[in-house]
Formats: structure tokens, sequence, C-alpha cells
């Protein structure tokens, strides 16, 4: 058995939607990353060796059209989970899964097989449901209430532990789940259960999280705000008796000046940005979301499009790391990382910026 590195101290760093073409940035430009699976395996060995902590997937069916059709080339998350952590050997990787589109049971032996492939290294990221468009073209009914998503998203879970925790056989008549007989799980997860993310800005959402997750997932926009909302959120948490960790997402242009950052992200946004799939991810989060504060969210048109909405880290190696070390004085537990093109762009960070973060010691 392996150590996850979820569930050990320092702040958390990791990638996020490398299974998705171009990653979290709809530009046009040539060099946008590819999201294949050498592309994915490349970089998980690179961050296994660099001690990174964990890969986060995104979950996608269909892609949000324009030139690039930004995500709509997708690998799904289970299988790409499997493989990496049979290609790696310290680095935590996630399955990113739909509760509607996925039944409990099966996604239950699952996370309790790739866990068993990556000796104790898997995680499971929850999705409760929020792009309309994507039900409709699998022909699943969308709840338009969270009420109900998150419901369901419960008895979801609550079965996936009841299969991994029974010792006996068990029957399940639930509200959403009905009918389940002679139920039992084995094998369980290498620990009995793995680390679990659940991203959530609803009301409704967000007491999933506090009863369920290990990590609340959310965007950084306003760190002073950040902050409130991460007290608050340790605050209900707590009052459940739980201990829930906050994460992030940051998009990292790192270059030797600060000149040479700007003038990529001029290149890849000003000069080549999929303005057509960015409007269309805004007005699908306005629809359908409480991710991104809805207040802040039209201001956001150009960080969409740089880094899907995540928390800048454009400069040096000493102005990227100090933006990291202020998203760890805000109180978060860490952040994944982003950047245009993850296998050209991760090793400079990893020789530059990481020194520096151990040197602060947050690392």
């Amino acid at each position: 058995m392996t150590v996850n590195r979820m569930t050990t101290g320092g702040f958390k760093l990791g990638t996020f939607s490398t299974n998705c073409s171009s990653g979290m940035t709809p530009t046009q430009i040539p060099d946008r990353w590819d999201a294949s699976w050498d592309s994915n395996v490349t970089l998980a060995k690179m961050l296994d060796e660099a001690g990174i902590d964990f890969m986060l997937p995104i979950a996608r069916w269909i892609g949000y059209g324009g030139p690039t059709d930004f995500h709509g080339g997708v690998l799904e998350t289970m299988t790409w989970a499997a493989g990496l952590l049979a290609s790696t050997k310290n680095l935590t990787v996630f399955a990113t899964i739909h509760t509607t589109a996925n039944h409990p049971i099966v996604i239950a032996k699952q996370i309790a097989t790739i866990d068993q492939i990556g000796h104790g290294r898997a995680g499971l990221n929850i999705v409760a449901g929020w792009n309309k468009p994507e039900y409709d073209a699998m022909g699943i009914a969308f709840a338009d209430d969270h009420e109900t998503r998150y419901g369901y998203a419960q008895e979801w879970f609550d079965l996936i532990r009841k299969v991994w925790k029974s010792e006996e056989h068990f029957d399940w008549d639930g509200t959403y789940f009905k009918n389940i007989r002679g139920q039992k799980g084995r094998p369980a997860p290498v620990r009995g259960d793995v680390p679990i993310i659940n991203a959530a800005g609803s009301p409704q959402g967000r007491d999933f999280a506090t009863s369920n997750a290990n990590f609340l997932f959310t965007p950084a926009i306003d760190l002073a705000r950040t902050k409130t909302e991460i007290a608050e959120l340790k605050g209900q948490a707590a009052a459940k008796g739980r201990d829930v960790n906050v994460l992030t997402f940051s998009h990292v242009v790192c270059r030797p000046t600060e000149k040479e950052a700007r003038d990529y992200v001029h290149y890849v946004v000003d000069e080549n940005a999929d303005w057509e799939a960015t409007d269309n991810l805004i007005k699908l989060q306005f629809a359908f979301a409480l991710s991104f504060p809805h207040d802040l969210l039209a201001q956001m048109r150009f960080g969409m499009a740089l880094g899907h909405g995540g928390f800048p880290l454009i400069g040096t190696p000493d102005q990227v790391a100090a933006g990291i070390i202020k998203l760890h004085e805000a109180g978060l537990a860490g952040t994944t990382l982003s950047f245009v093109n993850y296998v050209k762009e991760f090793p400079y960070f990893a020789d530059e910026v990481l020194p520096r973060l151990a040197k602060a010691g947050i690392r």
C-alpha cells in the first residue's frame, strides 16, 4: 500500500482538465493542449517525479462549440484514472463521475478496482450535475432544482458507501434506488474508502459537500471573499463533526520575465481566443450552475478565455510562487494548476517554482 497524498499534510498541488481537449484554455493557437493519452501519461510521469499530489479530470460529454469545439474531445475519466494509476507510483488520481449517468453499485466496484491498481491512490470527484445540454445529449432527465439533484446524489453516495462497508449482503429500497437485493461489494477500496472532492456553489450543494466530501472545490476570484467563504464552510462542516478542506483552481503562465508571460497571455487570449466557445461556457454557467458567483461571472470573460476562470498565476517564478503563497494564506488547502500546454510548460514550473514553495514552507 502506498500513501495517498491527499491524506497527508502540506499545500496540495494538482492538475486539472488534462483529459479534455484544450485543457482549461479555449484558444485557437496550434500549440494548445491536445489531451491525447500519450500526452496525459507523459505528463503524469512528470508530475509523479516532481512530487505533485494529484490529477483531477473533468467529465465532459459534449463540447462548447466555436472553432475549436472546446472540450469536444475528452478521455473518459474512470478508464483514464485506471491507466494513469498503473503508470505512476505516488500520484493520487481522481475519477470524476456524474451521479445521474452512472449507477452507484457499478461506480463502487470501479473505484475499488482502480484503488487496487494504484495501491490506495484513487480518488472520487462527485458531480451532481449542472450542464443540461449534456443530459439532453444522453437522453437523461435533468432536475432543474438543486434539492432533487443533491437528494439523488446523497442517496447515490450513501449506497456506494454501503457497498464498500457492508460485511453482509443487504437489500436497498430508497427514494431513487429501489428493489436492490442481496448486494455486497468486494473488494473494497484499499483503506475502506477514498478521498472525495465535490464542487458546489448552491446552499444544497454546500450542505452535501460539507456532509460528505474531504475537499470542497471552488473558484478563488476575490481572496478576501474566499477567506470568509472558507471560514463559513469549515464552520458548517464542524457543526456536523467533520473537517472539510477547500481547494481551488489556478492557471499558470510562468516565464523568466513578466513581459514574456504577459506577451504570451496576449497571444493566447487577445489574438487567438475562441470567443464563441468562451461565451457559450459563460452562458451555461449563468443558466445552470452556481459554482461561479454570478455577480462576478460577467466580469470574468478574459479569465474564462485564459484558464476557465482559474486564479491567474502570471509572471516570473517569484511572482507565481507569491500567488500560490497568497492562496495558502487565504486558508485554501491546495490548488490545481493548468497550463496552455502542460507538458511543455510544467518542467519550468517544477524547476523554478516548486523550490520557492518548499523554501516558503508550504510544500
